[in-house]
């Protein structure tokens, strides 16, 4: 793993697992990123002070890592925060739409949960992820949104592998190459 970009300044302690979850991935964990009270308040204040002047009225996460930074923002954003979920996750009743997708490693259906006593059509919507490798998560997710009416304003990674795709407008905080 080769870092392009860094924009944090707290030590990048990111751990890496050859063959997981299946054979040919390399896993780049972020959790010692987390772990880090201080780096973890960077990550967020650095999303914050990027978010702060759009107008956006919900947050979009996906499980599991998403939901972690997603939910901190959306919070000193102080709006609403809509957590993507695996299939089967969310009660049948407050499922908007369901979605399959092609990720690194398999396929996988992802679930947008019902917004309350409103419709996605003209809200504006963020979507946060904690890495960005081909992109399909927040691809499929942005689909879904438009499909619905809604307006993605914009999408953010804490990690991006730049190799893995070609998406100039994504907001990252560490660009890495695989090598």
């Amino acid at each position: 793993m080769k870092i392009i970009n860094n924009k944090l300044k707290s030590n990048l302690n990111l751990r890496t697992e050859k063959d997981f979850p299946v054979k040919g991935i390399e896993f780049i964990d972020i959790n010692p990123l987390i772990l880090q009270k201080d780096c973890l308040k960077e990550i967020v204040n650095k999303f914050v002070k990027e978010l702060k002047n759009k107008e956006i009225d919900y947050i979009v996460a996906p499980e599991a890592r998403g939901f972690l930074f997603g939910s901190i923002i959306a919070n000193r954003l102080n709006i609403g925060i809509i957590p993507v979920r695996k299939k089967g996750k969310l009660a049948p009743s407050t499922v908007e739409c369901q979605f399959d997708y092609i990720k690194e490693y398999g396929k996988d259906t992802l679930e947008l949960p019902k917004l309350v006593n409103e419709e996605y059509k003209n809200k504006k919507f963020y979507l946060v992820d904690d890495i960005y490798a081909t992109g399909n998560t927040l691809r499929v997710i942005k689909e879904a949104i438009i499909k619905l009416g809604g307006i993605v304003v914009g999408e953010g990674v804490v990690l991006n592998i730049v190799e893995l795709n070609n998406n100039k407008e994504l907001f990252s905080l560490i660009d890495i190459n695989e090598e």
